[in-house]
């Protein structure tokens, strides 16, 4: 069974940033491509970003150049930068593979003046 443990959440100012980590012991992240989603009260969760095996990464638009997506292979981590946060940016973040398996507790980023 896969457990996803992200942190790196919290309160920041709008224009702040935070860095978000997800420890995926259970997901090679040299096979697997692997995301990072957000939820937001009464919406359905997305997809903000995600990186392939080769590195290759890409993003929702609504992040883009704000977020950036790393992964650490030989720690199994995946890594969320944020930059720039708006309060549209709130929500509780999750790591995952793709295709998705379980999903973690995710880790709540709120964004508030």
């Amino acid at each position: 069974q896969v457990q996803l443990v992200e942190s790196g959440g919290g309160l920041v100012q709008p224009g702040g940033s935070l860095r978000l980590s997800c420890v995926a012991p259970g997901i090679n992240s040299r096979i697997w491509p692997m995301a990072w989603y957000r939820q937001a009260p009464g919406n359905q969760r997305e997809r903000v970003a995600a990186i392939l095996p080769s590195g290759i990464t890409n993003y929702a638009d609504s992040v883009k150049g704000r977020f950036t997506i790393s992964r650490d292979g030989a720690k199994n981590t995946v890594s969320l930068q944020m930059n720039s946060l708006k309060p549209e940016d709130t929500a509780v973040y999750y790591c995952n593979k793709i295709p998705s398996d379980d999903w973690g507790q995710g880790t709540q980023v709120t964004v508030s003046s």
